[in-house]
């Protein structure tokens, strides 16, 4: 059931790409993304509010939740700064290389991870076509491939010692909080916070949607070991690709093609070392709610 209702979360992880793409043709990214997490952290209190759950507030929580935080910030700077100056379909299928960083960081590799590795770099050439003046775009993304591979690996750690709801909490209002700042520097006209169709649809989907998926994610990381979680969120570009080409029109040539399946070949083939998937992390008592 956890990996059902994660594979389900990915597909809106994948419609995130295209959606925040449209979205950027209107407003510039870091002022979307304060819009975005502000309608996140309103969601959650409102859950909070409604379930009656308890909030909790102490040190490590709140020292769990920054360090989260700072991944989960600069993950997303990086992916949204970057769709301004790449595809969405690249931008997805350069994310997914955090499916090989996270067995990475957590030492949990053996030979397969090492040819997947490998492959990923064959993938990822041809898909960029790196150069001199290799896109910028392309780098950023990188960049939030290991930033979002940090998070993965936090939100395995932490989930299982304090409380997931209040983490979640915390790390969207913490974002928000981060955010205020990048759009007075951003300085965007009033015309960009006009509420069209494209702009309230991508606030819906990343707002409203992605942030359900993310507190499910949370969830699920309390149970599944976060190789295992990271394999399930290899499905994210196939989704990404195919929104993108049927709402943005986008398209990969052949090399393109072929440097994206070598890619998503690789993440499989990384996510699912056995030795890597047998020695799971062992539970941490978690706080009572």
């Amino acid at each position: 059931m956890p990996r059902i209702a994660l594979l389900l979360t990915t597909l809106i992880w994948g419609a995130t790409f295209p959606a925040t793409k449209a979205a950027l043709e209107q407003i510039p990214p870091l002022s979307f993304l304060f819009l975005r997490f502000f309608l996140g952290t309103v969601l959650v209190g409102a859950w909070f509010v409604v379930m009656r759950r308890r909030f909790h507030c102490d040190r490590a929580v709140l020292a769990a939740s920054a360090i989260a935080t700072v991944f989960l910030f600069f993950g997303y700077v990086l992916q949204t700064v970057g769709l301004r100056y790449t595809s969405a379909s690249n931008s997805a299928f350069l994310t997914a290389l955090y499916v090989i960083l996270v067995p990475l960081m957590l030492r949990r590799f053996g030979g397969r991870l090492i040819v997947a590795t490998a492959i990923a770099v064959v993938g990822l050439w041809l898909l960029v076509k790196p150069s001199a003046s290799m896109n910028v775009g392309d780098l950023m993304t990188l960049g939030c491939a290991v930033a979002f591979a940090g998070h993965i690996v936090c939100l395995e750690r932490f989930t299982r010692r304090f409380d997931a709801p209040s983490l979640l909490a915390w790390q969207m209002t913490a974002a928000t909080l981060l955010f205020v700042p990048t759009t007075w520097w951003e300085q965007a006209p009033a015309s960009a916070f006009v509420p069209t169709a494209v702009l309230l649809i991508g606030l819906g989907i990343t707002g409203g949607l992605a942030t359900g998926a993310f507190a499910v994610q949370m969830w699920v990381q309390q149970i599944v070991p976060a190789q295992q979680v990271a394999l399930v969120f290899a499905s994210e570009p196939v989704y990404a690709a195919w929104l993108s080409w049927y709402f943005l029109g986008e398209t990969l040539d052949l090399q393109g093609w072929v440097g994206s399946a070598l890619i998503l070949l690789a993440v499989v083939i990384g996510a699912f070392d056995r030795q890597t998937q047998s020695q799971p992390p062992p539970a941490e008592v978690a706080q009572p709610a």
